[in-house]
């Protein structure tokens, strides 16, 4: 059997960490078919029918974040393929064609009811505790068809039936029965010929071949439609998926008041894609040998979709963070490292040769740091010489100011400044003062970083280099 799936957002905003979610287990769950020499195929669609919500930009960004993730599709309106167009408003006519199809079958009907007719038939459905029973059901459908051909605006809309259930079957589920005296007729196509998403998305899904429909639990509601409109069709189901909702520390769904939700954030503050990878690839499943760190190819090897579970995942930025740093210590390598991360200053506008210089500073700080964004924020000192000294560190160099004058001296006049040698330099000059080491390499640390946290003392020195250090000990000694 082959699996194809597929994701469907719709261009309207940011790029949202839930759509970079379920793509990950629809393209896992595509990719694992490939691997077993079988049919698997992941679409990207555009479901961008909604064009009083449209976002021009959007649709470029969501194909960046793709990227960006490594998520590649096979077919999409980039690469194209066998089942285009992928864009919903370039699929315009097939839907006004499936509408009317269920129109001659039964199974939908022109409404004609205005606006105004509609909030008052709904306020009494409201009242009475009941869907909302429309007018134009009963006509005669010889009839609705003459005042459609005579130019009367139309909805379509379909016929759920009166008796019985719908059964939704979930793979993460029990069978979910619907009763149908609960389900509204809703509408297929808008008078204006615009699809909603219930008729579209199941046309383009069968036209498309999708046999695994894996989304956010929020569709869940609206399943019993789409199934209906498989039947009227007389089309085989998909399989259907729906997986947990990403939710705050408080349970509530994940939302940009309390998360960032922006990919584009996580991209601004030099996050690695592989760790969000690997961070939403626990969101509601684990490694069946408890790994937390893993990568694509290994979640693809090891996943399978029936062992996602439904109790709601949370979202943990300092979880992700945390994952992060892993990735910068333990995984990357310091080239690696070094590579990205100067790539990522200069999208931020920041132009830093990639010397031996650089590598330095970044192998001293990649046990320092857990996104790229921190990096220049936590080492002003390596690059300029006005960098900020904070109060903590100007009280260590008003106490070390009686010694800081000789101890320039003594380090500018060392045969060598590696680290061998100013280690052995500084703990020499302690003792000739009488000091524990710390009294004086910590007024010292302050003295040309500004800082009481900082790298390694001696591999920072190194780092520097003599005249520097030697130039900023000598100001903090003049005050």
């Amino acid at each position: 059997m082959p699996v194809v799936t597929r994701i469907a957002p719709s261009p309207t905003g940011d790029p949202h960490v839930g759509t970079a979610y379920i793509g990950l287990f629809n393209h896992a769950l595509a990719h694992q078919a490939q691997s077993r020499g079988e049919q698997g195929k992941f679409i990207l669609r555009i479901e961008d029918t909604d064009r009083t919500r449209y976002v021009e930009s959007s649709e470029t960004r969501i194909f960046q974040m793709m990227q960006w993730l490594g998520l590649t599709p096979d077919e999409s309106p980039l690469q194209g393929g066998s089942n285009g167009p992928y864009r919903q408003s370039e699929r315009f006519d097939l839907y006004g064609e499936y509408a009317r199809q269920l129109v001659s079958s039964g199974h939908a009907y022109y409404a004609f009811e205005t606006p105004e007719e509609l909030t008052a038939l709904r306020e009494a459905a409201q009242k009475e505790g009941r869907v909302i029973a429309v007018p134009s059901r009963g006509l005669d459908a010889a009839e609705a068809q003459r005042r459609v051909d005579a130019g009367e605006a139309a909805v379509i809309r379909l016929k759920v039936p009166r008796e019985g259930e719908t059964v939704v079957n979930d793979l993460l589920r029990k069978p979910i029965a619907f009763q149908n005296r609960e389900i509204d007729d809703k509408v297929l196509l808008k008078a204006d010929g615009y699809p909603t998403y219930h008729l579209a998305n199941v046309v383009d899904d069968r036209l498309m071949g999708v046999t695994h429909v894996v989304r956010a639990e929020e569709w869940i509601t609206s399943t019993p439609i789409h199934v209906l409109l498989y039947r009227a069709f007389s089309w085989p189901e998909p399989v259907f998926a729906h997986m947990p909702l990403l939710r705050n520390a408080d349970k509530s769904k994940i939302s940009k008041r309390k998360n960032p939700t922006s990919v584009e954030w996580y991209m601004e503050q030099g996050y690695l894609p592989e760790a969000m990878l690997n961070f939403l690839a626990t969101m509601g499943w684990t490694h069946p040998e408890g790994q937390e760190i893993f990568g694509l190819d290994e979640f693809q090897r090891v996943f399978r979709l029936e062992d996602v579970t439904l109790g709601g995942p949370v979202f943990s930025l300092d979880k992700l963070k945390w994952m992060n740093g892993k990735y910068l210590r333990e995984v990357l390598g310091e080239e690696e490292v070094s590579k990205r991360l100067h790539a990522y200053l200069a999208g931020q506008k920041r132009e830093l040769p990639l010397d031996a210089y650089f590598r330095a500073v970044v192998r001293m700080m990649i046990p320092r740091m857990d996104v790229f964004s921190e990096f220049l924020d936590k080492t002003p000192y390596f690059w300029s010489e006005d960098y900020p000294v904070n109060e903590k560190a100007q009280k260590l160099v008003e106490e070390g100011r009686p010694f800081l004058a000789e101890l320039a001296t003594r380090l500018k006049n060392l045969p060598s400044f590696d680290q061998v040698a100013t280690d052995a330099a500084l703990r020499a000059f302690a003792e000739e003062k009488g000091l524990k080491p710390g009294k004086v390499m910590q007024p010292l640390r302050a003295a040309i970083a500004g800082t009481s946290e900082s790298p390694g003392m001696f591999e920072m020195l190194e780092a520097l280099g003599r005249d520097r250090v030697v130039s900023r000990v000598e100001r903090a000694a003049r005050g």
